[in-house]
């Protein structure tokens, strides 16, 4: 017998991001129910269907009712995102999306706020056993926090990166690796470590087989996931993760013990300020999509200590979304700065305006050694078949970089 009706039409193919109960479970990730997973595939299928069937709907009424009214009112066209983004917003379409991503954003929080908090216990345990002792990871518990970090909980995130409810807490960075998931719809990779398998393959793509970095420098690491490709792709190496945040880099070591990642060490310390590393000291600097995140006054700052730790001969590299120019549209300039106003990003509309080229070239590095590519988040086909050929646009969550950075010269 068929298993659908006589007549019934033909249903189209899945085009939904892949199930979490395939998402990669090293030694402390947080378990979960049956419906607890239940909801982070719901939040997953949401963040999908607004970026696939939704937002298409943004930019029909903005080219059939948001312009059109602008230039009869105005008897002009928009002149920067900002006109298009306040004319957005009295948009019933815009409102509509906007309201629900912002709202999938909150839902996944709670979500995995619950998951981490009914076992903070066990999973705070379970960390403290694996990292007590161990040398590999150095906590300042009196480092004053940068102001752009404290005063923010970045994407919506309860206490951002750094808040302790405990001592040796890290139900934080727990929630943030359990729900990535659904924000991304599992674009990242089964251990959402997409990005930074991208920058290992990247590096040994164009620095060639000579390029074999002893110590490699990751600033704003937070729990790490992004940092340890990198530290397999190059196991001979010293590999330094910064953040100011004490629950993710505890996270952070637990998390790269559990999968057999050894040659890490997680220190606390503001990366704008890094006196305790001498200078000329690491080979390769990185962070990934780190720089949006600091601030106007602190990113020519990291800068400049990225040019005074670099080698001769070293590489910087920071894989961010892609700039603010005139080769992208004011519509997706506007549409991409939703972040910054919605989603607890504030550095991010101005971050994306600034001339890094310039800065780069401000705090030392040669204008010829500049360097400019792209990558693409890695990802296992055989597991997420679908999220890794996904062409869909989701302004500022795509798993799509841009590489911005600079060599040294010797």
């Amino acid at each position: 017998m068929p298993d659908t009706p006589h007549n019934a039409p033909d249903l189209p193919a899945y085009d939904g991001p892949p199930d979490y109960r395939v998402v990669g479970r090293h030694g402390v990730y947080p378990e979960t129910s049956h419906d607890e997973i239940a909801r982070f595939n719901f939040l997953a299928q949401m963040n999908r269907h607004l970026s696939t069937q939704v937002m298409p709907g943004v930019g029909e009424a903005f080219e059939q009712r948001v312009a059109p009214a602008f230039q009869k009112s105005h008897d002009r066209t928009f002149k920067d995102r900002h006109e298009i983004r306040q004319a957005l917003t009295k948009d019933p379409m815009w409102q509509w999306w906007s309201a629900m991503r912002r709202s999938t954003m909150e839902s996944r929080q709670q979500a995995g706020r619950w998951v981490t908090l009914r076992q903070a216990e066990a999973l705070n345990a379970k960390v403290g056993e694996l990292t007590k002792g161990d040398k590999r990871l150095k906590l300042n518990p009196n480092m004053k926090l940068p102001r752009g970090v404290e005063a923010i909980d970045h994407h919506c995130m309860p206490g951002s990166y750094h808040t302790e409810l405990v001592p040796g807490d890290v139900t934080g960075p727990a929630n943030y690796d359990a729900g990535i998931f659904a924000t991304t719809g599992g674009m990242l990779g089964r251990y959402n470590d997409g990005g930074g398998v991208a920058v290992a393959e990247w590096v040994k793509r164009n620095m060639g087989p000579d390029f074999k970095p002893k110590r490699i420098l990751d600033i704003g690491c937070g729990m790490g996931h992004n940092v340890l490709p990198i530290a397999a792709a190059f196991p001979d190496a010293e590999i330094i993760a910064v953040d100011v945040g004490a629950p993710m880099l505890r996270y952070g070591l637990a998390r790269a013990k559990t999968m057999g990642i050894e040659n890490v060490t997680f220190v606390q310390d503001d990366v704008s300020d890094l006196k305790q590393f001498e200078a000329e000291s690491f080979d390769w600097i990185q962070s990934t999509m780190f720089l949006h995140e600091t601030s106007y006054k602190t990113m020519p700052k990291i800068f400049a200590e990225t040019q005074r730790l670099l080698k001769p001969g070293g590489i910087v590299l920071h894989v961010e979304q892609p700039q603010y120019d005139d080769k992208m549209s004011l519509y997706e300039q506007a549409m991409r700065d939703w972040d910054a106003f919605y989603n607890n990003e504030p550095f991010w509309t101005k971050m994306h305006e600034v001339d890094v080229d310039a800065w780069l070239a401000d705090s030392g590095f040669g204008a010829n050694a500049l360097i400019h590519d792209g990558v693409t988040a890695v990802i296992d086909k055989n597991v997420f078949p679908d999220a890794a050929d996904d062409e869909s646009e989701d302004f500022g969550r795509k798993a799509a970089w841009h590489v911005v950075g600079a060599k040294k010269v010797a």
